[in-house]
């Protein structure tokens, strides 16, 4: 049987009250804050800083990512290298906004691209994809590409993260990497069938 132990650098700072999950990995000058809460088999990358938040399980966030409070991540988010999180519509350097904090929520799965910039007071949908330099304004759809500052949508993805081609004559959308398909619904996509 394994060691589960989450292995923590010793350049990394976590705080007491920081709960990590088994078989998670914290990389060299990390910073975890006293109520963070992050799942097991997690990855946390070079020079991050990780709020009072919760991080789900299976999650990968590259280096120099900062979760401030008020975001929440959900199990398995890809969070790319030097990505940005906002809290706080109208900050201002000399006016304290902490109980203004406005939420922010990565639903399962998602992508965030690198160095894209996520505004406070959104949702990204689950397995949603925001392209690299992205600035998202507004919520994602599940399973949306959204590319360009300001984030606009440019396709679909599959949960494996491949780009869905147009729907075909039964008009599904079908995963040439894995096989699953997709129908449009209610102004997104549902998966309809799984391969295998």
């Amino acid at each position: 049987m394994s060691d589960l132990t989450p292995l923590i650098h010793p350049t990394a700072i976590v705080d007491a009250g920081a709960v990590i999950g088994p078989d998670t990995r914290v990389w060299h000058f990390v910073h975890v804050m006293p109520g963070a809460r992050i799942g097991g088999n997690s990855v946390i990358g070079q020079g991050c800083y990780i709020g009072n938040v919760t991080i789900g399980a299976g999650c990968r966030i590259q280096n120099n990512v900062s979760v401030y409070d008020g975001v929440t991540v959900e199990d398995d988010v890809f969070l790319g290298p030097s990505c940005t999180f906002t809290n706080v519509i109208h900050a201002r350097a000399h006016v304290s906004r902490k109980a203004e904090y406005t939420p922010t929520l990565v639903r399962r799965g998602a992508t965030v691209g690198a160095n894209a910039t996520i505004i406070c007071g959104v949702t990204i949908g689950e397995y949603a994809f925001i392209g690299a330099g992205a600035v998202v304004r507004h919520d994602v759809a599940a399973h949306a590409i959204v590319v360009g500052v300001p984030a606009a949508w440019a396709g679909w993805a599959c949960r494996c993260g491949e780009r869905l081609p147009a729907a075909d004559s039964t008009q599904r959308m079908i995963c040439a990497r894995c096989g699953d398909a997709y129908k449009a619904q209610g102004g997104g996509i549902a998966r309809v069938e799984v391969n295998g």
